[in-house]
């Protein structure tokens, strides 16, 4: 008889499961990447005009997998789905609470949020499981893009540039490198969901499984081994993420391999971004996980910014 998989106390309405207030912990302080700090370092953030190093996303996933579970079961951890849009940084101290709207009846796709005390959203988005038949949060984002125009940082990268496979893996006292300074089990003793379904065999499956928002460590892990060609150093945060799992759950200490694509370029008045899409392949070869990545580099964090404008396109931005 397996264990429950979480103890984590939800309030259920008739129209949405709530988690509670929690306050996630910052563990990329010490990340660095084009051998330089990151967003989540509180001087880079702080010259960015944040107000400190920010929480990286995907650990709020974390407080949505227990009402995952209690909403669809087993299935969440076979074929769930998160799919979110970023809106605010959350930072270290700060309580958040994740929120799911109910699927509407013979649906398998709802609504979710996450907010903070005084209600500043920190993300919005979608939670399935299996095929829902309806586009995901990221999914319908994708047919609104606003076009790169006149790219500077990522003027190289090109829609469709794949690549290589590349084998990762993910063991509980493995420290997983520059991007991510620590293992999966220093992310256990602190992070905001835990579930005996993560550390142990006693779970349906007779092994211990990664949490979602590991999945996005374990996916990232050897991105910097085949960089895209963008234009650095310079800073960039994520800002949307999708991670879905097809053939799940992903197990601790087994071999995947992974390929990435480049599927979109977007833009903002701050932003150049590449949207990369992982396929993750387990051993029979088949695909058992994918995640949608809008990486968001910050024009201002790359310093000859305006001058390469002027140069590529005769006129300042």
């Amino acid at each position: 008889m397996a264990a429950n998989a979480f103890d984590t106390e939800i309030t259920e309405t008739a129209e949405a499961l709530i988690g509670p207030w929690r306050q996630p912990r910052q563990m990329l302080h010490a990340q660095v990447y084009d051998a330089h700090a990151s967003i989540h370092d509180d001087a880079t953030a702080q010259k960015l005009g944040f107000k400190g190093g920010t929480i990286e996303g995907p650990t709020h996933f974390s407080q949505f997998a227990p009402l995952g579970a209690r909403l669809w079961g087993q299935a969440w951890f076979e074929s769930g789905c998160l799919s979110a849009h970023y809106r605010n940084a959350c930072f270290e101290g700060e309580e958040v609470q994740a929120m799911l709207s109910k699927p509407l009846p013979g649906t398998s796709q709802c609504q979710i949020q996450m907010v903070k005390r005084d209600g500043t959203e920190v993300l919005r988005g979608t939670a399935s499981v299996g095929e829902p038949h309806a586009a995901t949060a990221l999914e319908a984002r994708l047919t609104e893009l606003k076009p790169l125009a006149d790219p500077v940082i990522l003027r190289d990268v090109k829609v469709a540039q794949t690549s290589k496979r590349q084998t990762v893996r993910m063991a509980l006292d493995q420290n997983m490198g520059d991007l991510y300074p620590f293992s999966l089990r220093q992310k256990l003793a602190v992070i905001t969901e835990n579930s005996p379904y993560y550390s142990g065999a006693d779970n349906p499956w007779g092994k211990a499984i990664i949490p979602m928002e590991m999945l996005s460590v374990l996916f990232q892990y050897r991105s910097k081994d085949d960089p895209l060609p963008a234009k650095g150093p310079a800073v960039g945060l994520f800002a949307d993420q999708e991670i879905r799992l097809i053939k799940g759950p992903l197990f601790v200490d087994e071999e995947y391999e992974i390929e990435r694509e480049v599927v979109a370029l977007s833009g903002s008045r701050r932003t150049e971004s590449a949207w990369i899409k992982t396929r993750v392949f387990g051993k029979t070869g088949a695909v058992v996980a994918t995640m949608l990545l809008n990486m968001a580099t910050l024009k201002d964090s790359y310093a000859p910014y305006e001058m390469e404008y002027r140069q590529l396109y005769g006129t300042g931005r």
